[in-house]
Order: C-alpha cells, then structure tokens, then sequence
C-alpha cells in the first residue's frame, strides 16, 4: 500500500523555517518521517508554488506524519489502495527532470577516461525541443530505468493514449544551493492520458517515480483514473 500526503505552506511559514529552495525542501519533508530520518529515501515529493503558498506532496510505502511546522488544517493524508493502480487508463500531471548525457571528450575527439580506463560519465544537460521531451517521455513508459545488477531493462508499463492531447510545458529553471556550492534543475510538466500496459510495472513506476533528480520533487505521478 501506498499513503499520499498534501501539504500546504505559506511563504510566511517556509521563511519561518529558512527554506529557501528546492534543496531545503529536499531536507525538510523528512520530518515527514520522524523516526526514520536515517533510512535510505524512499519516497517520493512534488513541490508546486502556488500564490503566496507552496502544495507539497509525499509519496510513500510509510505513512507520512503532519510535520510540526505545519498547521492541522494544512495537512491531508490518504491511503492509495492497490485497486487504484488497477484501472486501464489515467488522466495524468507530473514534473519531471528530462536530460540527456552528453558524452565527455579531449581535444581529438576522443572520450574521457577514469583512471581505472572507464569512459568518464556522460554530463547531464536538460532536454528542451518539445519533440525530443516527448520521445523522452514515450521511452521511460516502455523502459523506466535499467537493473544496476543485472543490465536489464525494467519496464515503465505505461504509454500515452496518442489521439489525448499532450501538454508540455517550457523547461524552467530550479536553483538551489548545496553546502555552499550553486546548482540547478531544469523542470518539465507533462499533462494527458496514459493507458496502462503492465499493471504490475506500472504501479512499481507509481511508486518509484521517473526520471532524475527524483529527491528534488520531481517524479512523481498525481493519477485520476478515467474511462474511454
């Protein structure tokens, strides 16, 4: 089972509590976890500023807790059933972190290489072209990620319904700082209907989100099952 939490934050009480950025917020929705601050992170977060307030939501296999700083009023928290995950289509919101991986090379060409003779890590830099998000977007529906052990391919067991339109907004850009050193995140909202192809996969991608950054709010699905 799956708890999904909303929070609502004004300005005010996130200056209160100095959070400034995308960073803090990734550090501070684990007082949504009190007793497990020191567990590896495992859920999911979505953060969307609103008019002079922030809705937050917490995507967990744990129950999330109403943090202190928030007011009872401001805190809701649901169950998500397996049967909700069940349905052959959805109407579907998510920001995500598109990027690709720009391989490193020397003067000649040729690519940089780690001490040990491994190609150095590709860097990383957001997609923009609207048609190259949505291929992106298409690819992590059939192959949501790859098993770190194994090499394989693990399905996201979903695709866009294609005669639904499809809504992509502009890349913008999320700053934040981190110990001391500036950086950011190129964020993209998708909008429209996906139909489910593996319900076993897909709720495996529910939970675990795509893309990047997944710690920094993005990732992850709000769903409203739909009939066609």
């Amino acid at each position: 089972m799956n708890w999904l939490a909303q929070i609502v934050v004004d300005a005010e009480t996130a200056h209160i509590q100095r959070i400034r950025d995308s960073y803090s917020w990734h550090q501070k929705l684990w007082d949504c976890f009190p007793n497990d601050a020191n567990t590896q992170r495992d859920f999911l977060t979505r953060i969307d500023l609103l008019d002079r307030q922030f809705c937050l939501w917490v995507l967990s296999r744990r129950q999330p807790q109403r943090p202190t700083w928030c007011p009872v009023e401001s805190f809701a928290c649901k169950a998500i059933s397996d049967t909700f995950l069940a349905h052959s289509f959805y109407a579907f919101d998510i920001r995500v972190n598109a990027v690709k991986s720009i391989v490193q090379r020397d003067e000649d060409g040729q690519p940089l290489r780690n001490a040990n003779g491994k190609r150095k890590r590709g860097k990383r830099v957001p997609l923009v072209n609207q048609d190259e998000l949505a291929a992106w977007f298409c690819r992590k529906g059939e192959v949501r990620c790859r098993d770190g052990k194994t090499g394989a391919d693990i399905p996201g067991g979903f695709r866009l319904v294609k005669d639904r339109p499809l809504e992509i907004s502009s890349m913008k850009e999320s700053y934040f700082n981190k110990k001391g050193c500036k950086a950011y995140h190129g964020g993209v909202q998708f909008r429209g209907t996906l139909e489910v192809t593996d319900q076993k996969y897909f709720a495996e991608t529910y939970r675990m989100g795509i893309g990047s950054a997944k710690g920094f709010g993005f990732g992850l699905f709000l769903l409203a099952p739909i009939q066609l």
